[in-house]
């Protein structure tokens, strides 16, 4: 079947489009720099034509509260109608386990939005939410630090590796749409500081790590259950470790 990939390109989208591309699949990689543009709508009707699924796993330019918020809400809905008129079967959207508790964040207010525009969209749909990605500790560690200092969290992470996300993905494409929402996460569970602080550990980082229980998740306040999947979640299989070994090791890498 032919199907296209919103954000075609970037750590999700490119181990997606090479996942089912493997599998025998027409898939098209669509991003401004190839000539789809989400927002304006540029590029839609001729990358939909003759395609049966689209896969958004696309992300804002910016992510100021305003700009994330207007991005996916208008990409959403340019995309749902552009896949109305296409006579597209199935869309896919990857979001965010905990968008509904994490509100006070500008960035998983935009992922409701989108979550929103899809559900209501009129076009067969399957929400995916996924944890945190193996890797986006490095960005966690760097939102936490002031003045050398890692003030990492303390509650609960389930985080993933990216290529199990693209792979999970792949199989909900290709299969028939659930209109709801999965969750998708890793095998482990464990606080925040100690994902990110192993991750620093394998960098070689000289940063000072201080646990903080303060520190909420980038300003915004989190517990144990907010970025953590409910049960009946499907779990992947790359381990923390294993993912880790797979990484260059030291400052350099």
């Amino acid at each position: 079947m032919k199907i296209v990939v919103i954000g075609g390109t970037g750590l999700i989208g490119r181990q997606l489009v090479s996942d089912l591309a493997h599998r025998g699949h027409e898939v098209v990689a669509a991003s401004p720099s190839r000539g789809v543009d989400s927002v304006t709508g540029i590029g839609l009707a001729g990358a939909f034509a003759g395609a049966q699924v689209v896969v958004d796993v696309s992300n804002p330019p910016s992510f100021a509260d305003d700009e994330v918020l207007t991005f996916f809400q208008t990409s959403a809905t340019t995309i749902a109608k552009a896949a109305r008129e296409a006579g597209v079967a199935h869309i896919v959207a990857l979001s965010i386990v905990g968008t509904d508790r994490l509100q006070i964040s500008g960035y998983f207010r935009g992922k409701q939005a989108q979550e929103s525009a899809y559900t209501q969209s009129g076009v067969a749909f399957t929400i995916v939410r996924a944890t945190q990605f193996f890797e986006f500790l490095g960005t966690i560690a760097d939102g936490h630090t002031r003045d050398g200092v890692a003030h990492l969290p303390t509650f609960a992470l389930q985080p993933v590796a990216a290529a199990d996300v693209a792979a999970a993905l792949a199989d909900i494409a290709l299969s028939s749409p659930l209109r709801g929402i999965i969750e998708i996460a890793g095998p482990e569970r464990a606080p925040v500081i100690e994902f990110a602080g192993t991750w620093l550990g394998h960098r070689d980082d000289p940063r000072a790590i201080v646990a903080d229980e303060k520190a909420g998740y980038f300003g915004a306040p989190a517990n144990d259950r907010t970025l953590v999947p409910a049960d009946g979640a499907r779990l992947l299989p790359t381990r923390f470790e294993a993912w880790l070994a797979a990484q260059p090791a030291g400052e350099q890498a």
